[in-house]
């Protein structure tokens, strides 16, 4: 599958998940949400694995990848979303993932020396002046609140949704050490949910939170459609496109999801943009398919013979 459909299944499946978590908040704890739903992706998972012959378990140096990948993938970058959306709208949560435009290619600097483009960097900032004025005036009202005395549950919002912006460009490179190591997607995505489930499990407990059925039908609805494709699909094509493109080059979905957002939200919340939201969203567009473009290749040079002495 070309990685230009794979990136439009996961901007279209990821625009909607932000709205699709709302659902699940109210009588459930996130944590306790995020357990949930991970532990069923990777149920779903090693059964794909097993109805196709495959065998489940993988090697110790291979789980210590998976483990961290697990803890930053999907326990703390969703325990983070999951508590951000109590204070901010999804859309605004959804926006601040275009943070990982910057984040990828920064830690993949930090980490591997890889070398950052000016074209990544300028794009980068054409992308955030496109989500800055998407959410401008949302971004204003909550800050002049803020300065007037009002709650900071828009500030720990914020944090809270920086921080999983954050664990998720981690996780991205992760991902890139857990592909040398094992090259079954579905397996080692399934593990590393688990790991992560499991992980976020243990602190839920451990913090004295309640595990129990949701009475809902909307939070199943909820479930099913965050562990089926928001977990299982959107991920198998992600982690398939870092592969392909790159962690860099990959982070661009954090700048459509937001505008995929914005679109639902126009259908089902009856939101109504201005002319600079929509400028906002054609910039932000714009900044993908420019960035999506190989670049020209260069003319080669003409070696230069050595002169003997």
């Amino acid at each position: 599958m070309p990685s230009s459909v794979l990136f439009l299944i996961c901007s279209l499946i990821w625009g909607s998940t932000f709205f699709a978590i709302t659902l699940q908040l109210g009588d459930i704890a996130p944590a306790v949400s995020v357990v949930y739903r991970f532990t069923l992706a990777s149920v779903l998972l090693f059964a794909w694995c097993l109805a196709r012959g495959q065998h489940l378990m993988l090697p110790w140096r291979t789980q210590r990848w998976m483990a961290l990948q697990g803890a930053a993938s999907f326990a703390v970058s969703y325990i983070c979303t999951y508590s951000a959306e109590q204070y901010l709208v999804s859309a605004l949560v959804g926006l601040l993932f275009a943070l990982m435009v910057f984040w990828n290619p920064l830690l993949s600097r930090i980490a591997f020396g890889t070398p950052i483009a000016m074209r990544t960097l300028c794009l980068s900032a054409l992308a955030m002046c496109g989500v800055t004025m998407l959410f401008f005036h949302s971004i204003a009202g909550a800050w002049s609140e803020l300065r007037s005395g009002g709650s900071g549950h828009f500030l720990l919002g914020l944090g809270l949704a920086i921080a999983a912006t954050l664990a998720s460009s981690i996780g991205n490179l992760l991902v890139i050490k857990v592909r040398e190591q094992s090259s079954n997607v579905p397996l080692t995505m399934a593990w590393s949910m688990l790991w992560g489930s499991a992980l976020v499990a243990l602190w839920a407990l451990l913090t004295g939170q309640t595990f129990k059925l949701p009475a809902t039908a909307s939070y199943w609805g909820g479930l099913v459609y965050l562990a089926v494709f928001g977990s299982v699909i959107a991920f198998a094509a992600y982690f398939t496109m870092i592969h392909r493109i790159g962690p860099q080059k990959a982070a661009y979905i954090g700048v459509a999801t937001p505008v995929i957002s914005v679109l639902l939200s126009i259908r089902l919340e009856h939101f109504s943009p201005g002319p600079l939201e929509w400028a906002g969203m054609a910039l932000c567009l714009a900044s993908v398919a420019w960035a999506l473009r190989p670049q020209a290749a260069k003319a080669p040079s003409i070696p230069q013979t050595e002169s003997a002495a």
